[in-house]
């Protein structure tokens, strides 16, 4: 019966945890599963934390349902019933620029534009803007073959103003990474195919979308995927924590070990041994390491050095969220949309918020508005570890009175942060992963999981542990 531990007990390693145990069976094998976290809780950044009838979300507030295996692990454990759709009645993105907030034009996807008249009515985009955007349809493609910034890709295709006021906001707060050193083939390598496919980031999205089906998402409920009931961000009725809590509940307490932070991991005979920092050492045919890059490339130093070096080489970024609670009747200026994103030339110290209470149900009391702020990551970095929490809820109030109007006193205000939470894919990325997974095949049964690797999002990392897992039952 071969043995396997999993380091780390986010939602990667408890992801591999759930397939491991619930694929055993379907492979006609029974395995022994251990899972290591050395803090005393599950779910790495997802958090939740109740204050009293208030959900308030410490890390992602969603997962997106079109990255189908978040859905299927969902409904593995039994969450259908659970999954909570935005109130999109009230969606909308605003982008804060010359100190005002313009509504996102309908129709641009991400960054591309696919409907004539909303871009040109927007106050967003200048005119010149507007017309170099549109001018992307007659840009030639690329000839030159292998990475290229973010950035560069983006200003190439749709111009500067583009980047400044509708990229670089929206990535840095889905990546928490600068445009200009993120790799366009690891962040965002279907817009470097449609360039290829259809010579225009444009025509190739106005493709997909006419071609688009009305696909259902795998699985045991099959929910619509533009049906009421899948909307474009999903969430749980009682938070994101319900995911990580579900999965340790399917994994088993017997199984899990909290508090057990590790030292090492050496090669022993033809598996490998586990030391934990109170010395104890453990013994597995297979290590899945879902750990950060860094901690991970520690573990690994004294048994391959060459493999660490390689992983500490993938960079980091830090930040923060502010959940903040109002009465609603001290908030007398109108809160639209979802939220808003602030790009970095807006020259202001938080990132973007989120109306919390607005975009979901169940997160305030009716009467009360609870709004979440971003801070560090694609700018302002430094403000993550500078500001205690008095001053970082000073500074959001700040902010949100300069940027909204918002004069209101705050009922109460948490603050979250994460050091070192978030990998940059930096240019070259993908080349590194691949120097990387062809020095890891030198050691069978060890295996790298998290989102330091192949992709940033929940779905990515549930999807990247399960194909790992099934290596190994399929071994």
């Amino acid at each position: 019966m071969p043995k396997i531990i999993i380091i780390g007990g986010g939602i990667a390693g408890l992801a591999a945890a759930v397939h491991l145990k619930s694929g055993a069976k379907a492979h006609g094998k029974t395995v022994e599963v251990l899972l290591l976290e050395k803090s005393a809780r599950l779910g790495g950044k997802i958090l939740t934390a109740r204050e009293g009838d208030f959900l308030i979300e410490g890390g992602p507030d969603s997962f997106l349902p079109e990255k189908v295996w978040t859905v299927n692990l969902a409904t593995r454990l039994g969450l259908e019933r659970e999954m909570l759709p935005s109130n999109d009645e009230f969606k909308g993105t605003f982008i804060y620029s010359d100190r005002e907030l313009h509504p996102l034009p309908e129709g641009v996807m991400l960054m591309v534009p696919t409907m004539f008249w909303p871009l040109a009515k927007s106050r967003l985009i200048s005119l010149r803007g507007k017309l170099r955007m549109g001018m992307e349809v007659i840009i030639p493609r690329r000839k030159e073959a292998g990475d290229e910034s973010l950035g560069r890709f983006v200003t190439r295709r749709l111009g500067r103003e583009c980047l400044e006021k509708i990229a670089e906001p929206l990535v840095a707060g889905i990546h928490t990474s600068n445009p200009e050193n993120m790799s366009v083939m690891a962040t965002f390598p279907r817009f470097v195919q449609m360039e290829q496919k259809s010579g225009s980031l444009i025509l190739g999205m106005l493709a997909a979308l006419k071609s688009r089906p009305h696909a259902t998402l795998s699985g045991p409920s099959r929910p619509r995927r533009n049906s009421p009931s899948m909307t474009y961000f999903m969430s749980f009725r009682n938070g994101m924590q319900t995911l990580p809590q579900a999965c340790a509940d399917f994994i088993g307490k017997d199984s899990i070990r909290l508090g057990a932070a590790v030292r090492a991991v050496e090669p022993r005979g033809k598996g490998y041994a586990v030391i934990l920092e109170n010395g104890e050492k453990l013994e597995a045919d297979h290590v899945m390491l879902g750990a950060a890059s860094y901690d991970s490339a520690e573990m690994l130093r004294d048994f391959d050095a060459h493999l660490a070096s390689q992983m500490n080489r993938i960079e980091w970024s830090s930040s923060a969220t502010v959940s903040i609670a109002f009465r609603k009747e001290d908030v007398t200026v109108p809160l639209k949309g979802f939220g808003f994103i602030v790009p970095k030339a807006g020259n202001r110290r938080v990132n973007a918020a989120t109306f919390s209470s607005i975009k979901w149900a169940h997160r305030a009391p009716d009467d009360h508005v609870l709004i979440r702020v971003f801070v560090g990551g694609g700018h302002h970095e430094e403000l993550v570890k500078e500001l205690d929490d008095a001053g970082m809820a000073a500074m959001a109030l700040e902010e949100l009175d300069a940027i909204l109007g918002l004069k209101a006193s705050a009922r109460f205000s948490r603050v979250y942060r994460w050091f070192k939470g978030m990998p940059k894919y930096t240019v070259g990325h993908l080349e590194r992963i691949s120097v990387l997974d062809r020095t890891l095949a030198a050691h069978p049964g060890l295996h790298l999981i998290g989102c330091s690797y192949k992709g940033i999002g929940i779905g990515d990392c549930v999807h990247e542990a399960q194909v790992a897992s099934e290596r190994i039952l399929q071994g």
